[in-house]
């Protein structure tokens, strides 16, 4: 009776033993295939041996164009326009003529005026002559008895409204003060112009002036002659270059200062009134610069990595000034040290790494 019960539990021990070999050898080969399938990836980075660089520091504002030659042309009379020779865009030179109103009116008026002072210089003559003085020598007579002569002479009124006539006459067509071109040029020929209005404007658009505003604690960094450069927010791959030629030493009520630079402007694509991009360039020597993608924060504090046997090592950093590329390190790292640029976002201290 004993030795019927003893055989098959002995078998059925060995049963469940061999089964659980055979589940234990399976899960460690389904663990070794997943390890295969799915390997640990390695951290590829790119890295940069930091060194003292000129650095430049930049200022970026926004700003306008303005010319440093425009002028408001107005005509000195209300008379019909006669005639217009230029229109809106159109350049012109030093001396051109632009427009010119009726001559009729005024060319009598201005005959008008000089008979007016011939008779009055007769009429001097006379009363001269009446005192004893010789004709046309005037430089004899008392200044009194000439003052008294030119008042029952009616000479001073006529002289005053000959001249009068004389710059209406001469004002009555109008002339380019300097090269430019001409803008605003509304009026309509046969028409009288407003005279509350300019008739037109001529602007010089070679060399216009930038006009900007930066912030009071950007004020020690720029001085006179500083570089700029300027970009059209209405113009792509466009840029001008120019100095700074003006402070104004006054901060207004904002914290701001204003700014003026003449720059060049090839092919007068830069107009009166645009607006504008200006970026401010000063160079500040050799400083320890990093690329802005080399720092990231990490608890609110700026980190860099740096590259040392094999590993991303976690390094605490200030910085001082920035520009567009990069930033000026003055606490935390030294000349020769690997600075890690490029796949840095998800690193850690002493994160195994390989440089691509």
């Amino acid at each position: 009776m004993r030795t019927r019960l003893t055989f098959p539990l002995f078998c059925l021990i060995g049963l469940i033993l061999f089964i659980s070999c055979g589940k234990t050898e399976k899960a460690i080969t389904d663990e070794d295939g997943v390890s295969t399938v799915l390997p640990e990836e390695e951290n590829e980075v790119s890295v940069m041996r930091l060194e003292y660089t000129d650095f430049h520091h930049e200022l970026i504002a926004n700003g306008t164009v303005s010319s440093q030659n425009k002028a408001d042309l107005k005509f000195q009379t209300q008379e019909n326009v006669a005639a217009i020779y230029v229109k809106n865009g159109d350049k012109v030179s030093k001396g051109q003529k632009i427009a010119m109103l009726d001559q009729f009116k005024l060319q009598n008026t201005m005959a008008q005026a000089n008979d007016n002072l011939e008779r009055a210089r007769l009429e001097l003559q006379d009363v001269l002559i009446g005192q004893g003085y010789a004709v046309g020598d005037t430089a004899k007579v008392p200044k009194e008895v000439l003052k008294l002569a030119k008042v029952k002479s009616n000479y001073d009124q006529s002289e005053i409204q000959y001249g009068l006539a004389e710059y209406n006459l001469k004002n009555s067509v109008l002339y380019a003060p300097f090269d430019g071109v001409i803008a605003n040029l509304f009026t309509k020929t046969h028409n009288i112009p407003n005279a509350s209005e300019p008739f037109c404007t001529v602007v010089d658009n070679s060399r216009p002036e930038a006009d900007f505003m930066i912030l009071e604690s950007e004020l020690p960094v720029i001085r006179i002659g500083d570089k700029v450069q300027v970009s059209s927010f209405s113009i792509s791959n466009y840029a001008a270059e120019g100095r700074v030629t003006e402070i104004n030493p006054v901060i207004d009520k904002n914290g701001m200062v204003r700014i003026k630079a003449v720059i060049s402007n090839p092919g007068s694509r830069l107009f009166e009134g645009m607006n504008i991009k200006i970026k401010l360039q000063r160079s500040l020597g050799k400083q320890l610069v990093i690329p802005k993608e080399a720092l990231v924060l990490r608890t609110n504090k700026k980190v860099v990595f740096t590259y040392r046997d094999g590993m991303a090592m976690w390094v605490y950093v200030q910085t001082g000034l920035e520009n567009s590329t990069g930033y000026v390190v003055t606490e935390g790292l030294a000349e020769g040290d690997s600075v890690i640029y490029e796949g840095n976002i998800n690193l850690a201290h002493e994160t195994p790494v390989i440089i691509k």
